[in-house]
């Protein structure tokens, strides 16, 4: 089952992963900061996941890994 895992150490939460994750399962933590105080991106429904690697593909900061 896919997956994708978010490196916080790199995510700015910009959403760009959330505007083309086609199951939209992406969002926002509202409940975490990083270390720069930023919201990190997260996966809200793993089992949703499609491993389509779009998320990946278009984070300018390369924060995402999808695991197939």
């Amino acid at each position: 089952m896919p997956r994708i895992t978010v490196d916080e150490r790199y995510c700015k939460g910009c959403s760009l992963c959330i505007t083309v994750c086609a199951p939209q399962i992406i969002a926002l933590d509202p409940e975490k900061l990083t270390a720069k105080g930023y919201h990190p991106a997260m996966c809200t429904d793993d089992s949703k996941c499609t491993g389509c690697t779009n998320c990946a593909v278009i984070c300018p900061d390369v924060a995402i890994t999808v695991e197939r």
